[in-house]
């Protein structure tokens, strides 16, 4: 009963319209009144939740992000990516997906992705022969690497969720190679689509000028040099590496490109404050919401549902993706974590599964939630910048689906793949 009424309020105020963020906090003002607890205790809870230093790396890494996308940086990436695989038959739809594994290792958002790559690369696709569904079906799939890549803003909220007990460090090094074999997987799918529908082949750039453009470039793929060497070599920690990456980018958008006006600066610094207002009231309220759930002993009925169904990991692995999967297309990403990990983490940690893996598992989950209808946030950007119906993109994404569903299943069952880099770099 305690579940039904916490977890009950807590759809009934999302079905009537309230926000998520809202809905989480009245929800966990409802389950304390039920179970005769403290206001009080609800309002440390909404506090505690915020008033971590670990959370500093989220505004720093947005902000950092925010100025290199606005900066030109995109541009000089899509550049850059052309020197490298432009010059093969559907070799845009390649630079596409270099493009954004470089900025998503950049910003660590899809939707930043999609908004910088997209309105570079989808017009300049369609100029060349390539159809406008298809090139926004490359940009919104390629963006979901920006969530496993570092510096993922999602592993900054689930190292959070997990209670604090999971290295960002970690995850971030977990993210790696799940990012590039996406990234790999969908360059393989478009080369294959590209034989088949006869797409243009680009040109190469003469040595001189891909050599210009290099180092163009090189000052922007530094940030996550800088960001991923100073955590391995102990000099700061993730979340002073986010703060230098924020001087850093701020560096090479105003002294180096110098594309971006002084007078846009304190535009850029009130979007990006709105934009982490929302985040930090949903994490507050997150906090307050998996309080109560854990004194209602909800993680632990859940637990024991699992297992009543099945003892064998993998099967539990594959009930919990289809659950993911689900709920990933009705609501965002960032409170799916916040609210499904402290859930799911005991159920999975009981079976042995390494809570560095299971963060990637639920990463490239709710990334296909971004891109999927009907409250999917990337494909609603995507459509927008390429002026496009969403039916129409969604028409397109159907093949890259299958290829984000493959790579799901390689995270999945092969744990390898997101725990022998830690492992190698950090010896955990």
């Amino acid at each position: 009963m305690d579940a039904f009424v916490l977890l009950g309020s807590f759809l009934g105020l999302m079905i009537l319209g309230l926000p998520v963020a809202y809905a989480l906090g009245l929800a966990a003002l409802v389950g304390a009144w039920w179970i005769d607890i403290p206001l009080d205790a609800v309002m440390i809870a909404i506090s505690s939740g915020v008033n971590k230093f670990s959370l500093l790396a989220i505004p720093f890494f947005v902000l950092a992000g925010a100025i290199m996308a606005e900066g030109g940086m995109s541009r000089r990436l899509v550049a850059f990516a052309s020197v490298l695989v432009g010059f093969v038959r559907g070799g845009l739809s390649l630079v596409n997906i270099l493009a954004s594994t470089f900025f998503g290792a950049i910003s660590g958002s899809s939707m930043a992705d999609t908004a910088s790559i997209g309105s570079v690369l989808i017009p300049e696709m369609e100029k060349k022969g390539y159809p406008r569904d298809f090139a926004t079906a490359v940009t919104v799939s390629g963006s979901v690497q920006a969530i496993l890549i570092p510096p993922s803003h999602n592993a900054v909220i689930y190292s959070l969720a997990a209670g604090g007990g999971v290295s960002i460090a970690a995850l971030f090094l977990a993210g790696v190679l799940p990012g590039l074999i996406l990234g790999l997987t969908l360059a393989i799918m478009c080369l294959f689509i590209a034989r088949k529908r006869d797409f243009p082949k680009g040109e190469r750039i003469p040595m001189a000028q891909a050599l210009r453009i290099a180092a163009d470039a090189l000052w922007g793929l530094m940030t996550m040099v800088i960001i991923l060497g100073g955590i391995l070599s102990g000099v700061f920690t993730a979340t002073e590496s986010a703060a230098i990456a924020v001087l850093w980018a701020f560096f090479v958008t105003m002294f180096i490109y110098r594309d971006y006006k002084w007078n846009e600066l304190p535009k850029l610094v009130h979007r990006t404050v709105k934009t982490l207002s929302i985040v930090m009231i949903l994490i507050a309220f997150a906090a307050a919401f998996g309080y109560v759930m854990t004194l209602m002993q909800i993680p632990q009925q859940i637990t024991e549902l699992f297992t009543s169904v099945s003892s064998n990991k993998y099967v539990v692995l594959l009930m919990i993706n289809i659950l993911l999967l689900v709920l990933g297309t009705l609501m965002d990403m960032a409170p799916l974590i916040l609210i499904m990990t402290p859930i799911l983490l005991p159920v999975v940690t009981q079976l042995g599964v390494d809570p560095v893996h299971f963060g990637m598992i639920m990463m490239v989950n709710l990334g296909m939630g971004l891109i999927t209808p009907p409250v999917g946030g990337v494909l609603f950007v995507g459509a927008a910048v390429a002026k496009l119906p969403i039916e129409r993109v969604i028409k397109a994404l159907y093949p890259f689906f299958g290829a984000l569903f493959l790579v799901l299943l390689a995270v999945t069952y092969i744990p390898a793949l997101s725990l022998w880099l830690p492992g190698l770099l950090l010896g955990k």
